[in-house]
């Protein structure tokens, strides 16, 4: 078995409907688009995220921020201080000054 002799199952492929090709196709004159509105134009495209005038899904949702790296301080220490043991190394608890 090669690939040239791959063929897909039976019933998996169908036939792609050919539209506005006329009145007797059953897909004509308005190529199932109907008759009048902004989808009926060519070249329509719906914005993103609208959605017919209701206030959309990613406006309705609160924000969320994002956590900043720079945001911790940093706590200035010396080999001097971690050389000599008699001293207590400064804790970081409540360092963090907004």
């Amino acid at each position: 078995m090669d690939l040239s002799n791959l063929k897909p199952p039976a019933g998996q492929v169908k036939t792609q409907r050919r539209i506005g090709r006329g009145m007797g196709s059953g897909r004509g004159k308005y190529s199932g688009r109907g008759a009048k509105g902004q989808k009926s134009i060519s070249g329509y495209s719906a914005m993103r995220g609208f959605e017919g005038g209701q206030m959309p899904l990613h406006r309705r949702l609160p924000k969320r921020g994002f956590t900043n790296a720079l945001f911790r301080s940093i706590l200035p220490l010396s080999t001097w201080a971690l050389s000599s043991s008699s001293k207590q190394l400064p804790s970081r608890r409540n360092s963090c000054s907004i």
